[in-house]
C-alpha cells in the first residue's frame, strides 16, 4: 500500500489514483479498481511491488498481471468511449524505490475481444458450478441415512449438529466412543447445507485415522444415493504428497512444477469427472489424476478446494497461523460449516501452532558457510543471543495450597531448573537483531533463491514465525530459554559452548482461535472427552453463545468391567516396584480370558521396562510393542495383529497413535490396562504453564488446567478403545491407586461402574 501511494505521488496533478471500474458481459458483472490513470498520456497503470531482481518474477505471474490490466483497459475504454489506450505495468522495487515500466498500446476492439473471452470462460465455469450446486442440494434434501437405523445416541448427536447449523452457532458435544460420531455429524451437516446455503463443509480430524474414517463415511453416504454429486477432497501434508522430495518446488527443479498452469485446467476437469474417482478424491485418487496429467498432487489438491463440497484435512488447514482454508473462507466469502473431530486434541495442537521455538544450534551451523551479505547480521544475532542466555529468570511461583503438585500426582521426577528459565518479556535488543538478520535473509533469498539450502530456509522461516508471534505476544503466552547440552567448539573437544532454544510458548490459544470460530457459519466440536466443558471453552475461545450437549452412552455398565488397583503406584519413585505386580495382573486376566489386550504406559521407557518384565515372566504369551517414531506402515502392522481370531497383548504409550482414533470392535480388542494417571510431568516448563494459567484463570483452576484435566482425558480416550459396539464386552484396569480419589472419579464417564481390586488375588 505504501509503495502504491509513493508511485501515485510521483505522477502529475491530473493523475487519478484508485479508479473504480465496472462492466457487464451477459449476466456477469465485472468490477475492479485500477491503480491509476493518467489522462494526459491516456495511460492506465497497474502497480506491482516486489523485492530483488525483477528477472526472477515467474512468467505466469507476469501473464496474470497483463491479463488484469487488459481487463481494466477495456472497462476504461468502455467508460470513456476510447478507441485505444496505453496500458502499463509498473513494477516498484520496495528496497531501492525504483520503477520498471512495461507499456504497450492496445485497441479497444482487441481489449474487448480479450475481455469477452475471459468472461465466457468464467461464465462456462460459473454455470457449471451453479448446476452442480443445484443438483447437489436437490440430492441432499432427499438424502436418507445410509444405515437402516441410527445407533443409540447417534440421532441425538446428529440433531444437535443440525440445529447448530440452522442457528449459526458453535456447538460443543460430548458423545461416547463407538456410536458413529463421524457419519452422524457429516450426515447432519449435509442435510443442513441446502437450507443454510452452506458452500463447503470442512471435516477436521487431528490424526490420519480420523481422515480415513471421514472418507469412508462420505463414501458410504455417497453410495447410498444414486443422484448425489458430492465432491470430496482429502488434504495431506506436502511431505506426504511430494513425488520428488529431493527437488525444490519450482519449475527449474521439479518436473511436476514445470508447466503446472498449462496442464492444470485439464487435470482440474478430469479430477471430478473421471469414473474412477466418482467425486471422491482421497490421497491416492488425487495422485492418480495428478500424475496422469504430470502435475504436482499437493498443489492440485490446493487448487481443487475451490471446487469441492467437503474438505477433509488436518486441524492446521483451518486453525493454523496462515491456514489455507480459513484464508480462502475469508477471501472467497464462503459460508462454511466446520466439524472438529476428537476436539479435545485441539488445545495441545493449537498451542503448538501459536508457539514459536528458535534453535541457536541452527544459527551456529549456518554462520561458517554464510555469504558475506549474511555474515554480519548473523554474527550480531549470535551476540545478542549469547547475551540473552545470561539474562535473569523469572521463577515459577509455588502451586496452589491444596494441589501439592510435586508429590502424589507426579509421574516423573522433578527436573533441575537451571536448564530452563522463563523471562519476564521479549528482549528488545534481541528482537532488533533478529529483525535485521531476517531482513538480510529475505534480501538474499530475493536476489538468489538457489543459494538457500534446506537448513538456511528452515532457519529463515523459523525466524519469520517467531517474529510474527512476537508481534502478538501477550498474557496468553510466555517467553522462555531452554539450555541445550554443551557442544564442542570446532575441532577442540575441550572447548565447549552452551547453546539454547528460545520459545514463545503459547499457553491459551483462545484469542487466536476465536476469529476462526467467528468466520464459520457453524462449528461443531465433538469428542468422547470434553469434560469439564468450561476448561475447553476457556482454552479454545469458544463464543459465549456456544451450545453444549451431552449424548448419553448407548452402552450398559455391564458391558465394561472397570477395576482400579489399590496396591499399585506408578509414581516415578515406585515404578521399579510396580513392574512385577502389573505383569502378574495382566497375565492373570489374559489366562482367565484369552484374547487381545492393550497395555498403556506413560512413556516409552516405562513401556519397555514393563514389556521386558512381562516377556521374562510369561514368554508363551504373544506380545508386540509400539516403538518411537513408527511410520504409517509400522503402525498398520501393529494394528493388524488385532484380529477377531488372534490372541496377544500390545504395549503402547498413553496419548500416542494407539490411544485414540482407532477402531477395534468385537474380539479385536477385549481389554485395556492403563499404567498411569496420564498427568504431564512436573518440570519447570509445566510449572511455568501452571503459573500463567493461574494468572489467567485463578490459582484454584491452575493445577486442574495444567495437569489434572489433560491427564485424565488421555486415560478415558485410551479406555474408550475397548467398547465400540452395543455387543462388545470388555475389561479396563486402571493401575494406579490415585484413580480411587473422588476428584478423579468425577472425571470418568458416568456410565462406568468402578470397582476396586488388588493386583495380588
Amino acid at each position: 500500500m505504501a509503495g502504491h501511494a509513493l508511485v501515485a505521488s510521483r505522477r502529475s496533478a491530473s493523475y487519478q489514483a484508485e479508479v473504480s471500474l465496472s462492466g457487464d458481459y451477459k449476466e456477469l458483472t465485472v468490477r475492479g479498481r485500477a491503480d491509476g490513470y493518467d489522462p494526459d498520456k491516456n495511460q492506465l497503470e497497474e502497480v506491482k511491488t516486489y523485492k530483488g531482481d525483477l528477472a526472477t518474477l515467474p512468467e505466469n505471474h507476469r501473464q496474470l498481471h497483463w491479463a488484469q490490466v487488459k481487463v481494466y483497459g477495456w472497462l476504461q475504454c468502455r467508460t470513456l468511449g476510447l478507441t485505444e489506450i496505453h496500458l502499463a505495468l509498473v513494477y516498484f522495487e520496495i528496497a531501492s524505490q525504483s520503477e520498471t515500466i512495461l507499456s504497450a498500446v492496445f485497441s479497444a476492439d482487441s481489449l474487448q475481444d480479450f475481455f469477452d473471452t475471459q468472461c465466457a470462460l468464467f461464465l462456462q465455469w460459473a454455470r457449471q458450478e451453479m448446476h452442480h450446486r443445484s443438483a447437489r442440494n436437490a440430492a441432499l434434501l432427499a438424502l436418507t441415512f445410509p444405515h437402516p437405523s441410527f445407533r443409540a445416541g447417534q440421532r441425538e448427536l446428529a440433531q444437535a449438529v443440525y440445529r447448530s447449523a440452522v442457528r449459526q452457532r458453535c456447538l460443543m458435544v460430548q458423545a461416547p466412543t463407538g456410536i458413529g460420531k463421524t457419519i452422524g455429524t457429516l450426515f447432519a451437516l449435509l442435510k443442513a447445507a441446502p437450507g443454510q446455503a452452506v458452500d463447503k463443509i470442512f471435516f477436521l480430524p487431528g490424526k490420519t485415522s480420523g481422515r480415513r474414517l471421514a472418507l469412508d463415511a462420505l463414501t458410504l453416504i455417497q453410495s447410498s444415493s444414486s443422484t448425489l454429486p458430492l465432491r470430496v477432497i482429502e488434504l495431506v501434508a506436502r511431505d506426504k504428497a511430494c513425488e520428488h522430495p529431493d527437488k525444490a518446488c519450482h519449475g527449474e527443479s521439479c518436473p511436476l512444477a514445470r508447466g503446472f498452469y498449462d496442464r492444470l485446467p485439464a487435470a482440474r476437469e478430469a479430477a471430478f469427472s473421471d469414473s474412477h474417482s466418482a467425486g471422491m478424491l482421497d490421497k491416492e485418487a488425487l495422485r492418480t489424476v495428478a500424475l496422469h496429467h504430470s502435475i504436482c498432487p499437493y498443489y492440485l489438491a490446493q487448487d481443487l478446494v475451490r471446487w469441492s463440497d467437503v474438505v477433509v484435512g488436518d486441524y492446521n488447514y483451518y486453525f493454523d497461523v496462515s491456514a489455507m482454508l480459513h484464508s480462502l473462507t475469508l477471501s472467497q466469502q464462503w459460508r462454511v460449516s466446520v466439524l472438529v473431530d476428537e476436539a479435545h486434541n485441539l488445545v495441545d495442537r493449537a498451542r503448538k501452532m501459536y508457539s514459536a521455538p528458535l534453535e541457536q544450534a541452527h544459527l551456529a551451523a549456518l554462520r561458517p558457510s554464510a555469504s558475506p551479505s549474511l555474515g554480519k547480521p548473523l554474527e550480531r544475532l549470535q551476540r545478542a543471543w549469547c547475551d540473552l542466555n545470561k539474562a535473569p529468570a523469572t521463577d515459577p511461583q509455588s502451586g496452589p495450597p491444596n494441589a501439592q503438585p510435586a508429590d502424589p500426582s507426579t509421574d516423573h521426577p522433578n527436573n533441575p531448573p537451571a536448564a530452563y528459565r522463563m523471562l519476564p518479556g521479549l528482549p528488545a535488543k534481541f528482537l532488533v537483531a533478529l529483525q535485521q538478520a531476517t531482513r538480510a535473509m529475505s534480501d538474499a533469498l530475493d536476489a538468489d533463491p538457489a543459494s538457500f539450502d534446506a537448513d538456511l530456509k528452515r532457519f529463515y522461516f523459523d525466524t519469520l514465525h517467531f517474529l510474527r508471534m512476537a508481534e502478538r505476544f501477550g498474557e496468553h503466552s510466555l517467553f522462555d530459554v531452554m539450555q541445550r547440552p554443551p557442544k564442542p567448539v570446532g575441532d577442540n573437544p575441550s572447548g565447549r559452548r552452551t547453546l539454547s532454544q528460545l520459545c514463545i510458548r503459547n499457553i491459551v490459544p483462545a484469542s487466536f482461535l476465536a476469529p476462526r470460530f467467528a468466520a464459520a457459519h457453524s462449528v461443531a466440536l465433538f469428542s468422547a472427552t470434553l469434560t469439564p466443558g468450561n476448561y475447553y471453552a476457556d482454552m479454545l475461545g469458544l463464543p459465549d453463545t456456544t451450545a453444549r450437549a451431552q449424548v448419553e452412552s448407548p452402552f450398559e455398565a455391564s458391558q465394561l468391567v472397570v477395576q482400579v488397583t489399590t496396591d499399585i503406584s506408578t509414581r516415578y519413585q515406585h515404578r521399579a516396584a510396580s513392574l512385577t505386580p502389573m505383569a502378574e495382573l495382566i497375565a492373570r486376566q489374559y489366562i482367565d480370558r484369552p484374547g487381545n489386550y492393550l497395555v498403556f504406559a506413560s512413556s516409552y521407557a516405562y513401556l519397555e521396562q514393563l514389556a521386558q518384565t512381562f516377556r521374562a515372566r510369561y514368554p508363551d504369551i504373544p506380545v508386540w510393542d509400539q516403538t518411537q517414531r513408527m511410520d504409517e506402515t509400522a503402525r498398520e502392522a501393529f494394528l493388524a495383529r488385532f484380529t477377531p481370531q488372534s490372541q496377544g497383548i500390545g504395549f503402547a504409550v498413553l496419548g500416542g497413535a494407539f490411544a485414540e482414533g482407532i477402531d477395534l470392535p468385537g474380539n479385536r480388542l477385549i481389554g485395556a490396562f492403563i499404567a498411569t494417571l496420564g498427568l504431564p510431568q512436573i518440570n519447570p516448563v509445566n510449572e511455568c504453564i501452571r503459573q500463567r494459567l493461574g494468572e489467567r484463570f485463578g490459582t484454584e483452576l491452575a493445577y486442574q488446567y495444567a495437569y489434572l484435566y489433560p491427564g485424565v482425558q488421555k486415560v478415558v480416550q485410551a479406555a474408550g478403545r475397548v467398547i465400540r459396539t452395543p455387543t462388545d464386552q470388555g475389561v479396563v484396569y486402571l493401575m494406579d491407586d490415585r484413580f480411587h480419589r473422588q476428584e478423579i472419579l468425577n472425571l470418568l464417564p458416568p456410565w462406568w461402574q468402578v470397582r476396586q481390586v488388588r493386583s495380588v488375588s
